[in-house]
């Protein structure tokens, strides 16, 4: 096999940690498939980017990039515009996933459940309570669980006050929807299965995300049949209203607290560009559905595309 595929990683995120590892799994794996691999550490310098591009002549990029600038269409323009085919999603599906304000508008009007909420302008948030408590505040376009604050009942300051955030003047304010945490895998227009993540930290942060034991996965996740089938079907529905291709994973929480009242399902978000080490979440699901890791990176390689 002589498909010679570029694997980019690293980036200049809040993820680049994140990318590195998905990057170097990816790259490993592709090259036990048989491909010719070689790998780009982007920094924030396009010169040299298409300077890399241009003189490794891929047949694919693989997009192992998580975070701003490489999951937002940033990233994606400029591949339609060398007509590189990559994995993933396109510009525009990618832009509308990482933006959480226009991803929920987009889900509510495909009638996908979500959390009530509403963007608030920083200073909103510094004079008080946007929400009646428990609420969730979120930076709009980060991913990793980057930012992301639970403002609970007796919770002393709230987290903007007196800090510095880097995240831009407005913010998502959320509901917080108590129950479990689940994922959906979503590869081509096929749901993988359904995860229960659990975290003795009480939230799947970042750290229950990536510090080793943070959290603990649950596949398949425990839910009654017909609510399974339902997370898979709003998890393609999310992945399908944003025009997303290849591999997503759709978050979602599952409200079965209230005794006597039908669990309730709230859509977070879409990741168009979800982890990619063997453990992982994605990679866990497809194992669990029967594709290996080199035939699960090698089946989005095989079905990569641009919007030249």
């Amino acid at each position: 096999m002589n498909k010679r595929v570029l694997v980019l990683m690293g980036g200049f995120s809040a993820e680049r940690a994140v990318s590195l590892n998905s990057g170097a799994a990816v790259a490993a794996a592709l090259e036990k498939a048989g491909y010719a691999v070689a790998t780009i550490d982007l920094r924030r310098d396009l010169r040299t980017l298409v300077a890399g591009l241009e003189a490794a002549k891929p047949w694919v990029v693989f997009n192992a990039l998580h975070g701003r600038f490489g999951e937002d269409g940033s990233i994606q323009g400029l591949l339609d515009i060398l007509r590189i085919p990559y994995t993933h999603s396109g510009l525009l599906a990618s832009a509308m996933a990482m933006d959480k304000a226009m991803a929920r508008r987009i889900f509510a009007d495909a009638g996908i459940p979500v959390a009530e909420g509403r963007v608030v302008n920083k200073s909103e948030v510094l004079a008080g309570d946007v929400l009646p408590r428990p609420y969730v505040l979120k930076p709009l376009n980060e991913g990793s669980s980057v930012g992301v604050h639970i403002i609970r009942e007796g919770d002393g300051p709230l987290p903007l006050a007196g800090a510095d955030w880097p995240y831009g003047e407005q913010v998502l304010a959320e509901e917080f929807v108590p129950g479990r945490e689940l994922t959906v895998a979503i590869m081509g227009d096929r749901p993988l299965g359904v995860t229960e993540i659990t975290s003795d930290r009480g939230f799947y942060d970042y750290t229950a995300k990536y510090a080793p034991g943070g959290s603990r996965h649950l596949v398949p996740a425990p839910l009654p049949a017909e609510d399974y089938e339902q997370a898979m079907a709003l998890a393609l529905k999310a992945h399908q209203a944003l025009g997303c291709r290849g591999v997503s994973r759709a978050d979602l929480r599952y409200d079965d607290t209230r005794p006597g009242v039908p669990a309730r399902f709230a859509m977070l978000e879409v990741n168009t560009q979800p982890g990619m080490t063997q453990t992982s979440l994605v990679p866990e699901l497809a194992a669990h559905a029967g594709i290996s890791f080199p035939d699960l990176v090698s089946w989005m390689v095989e079905n990569a595309s641009c919007d030249a």
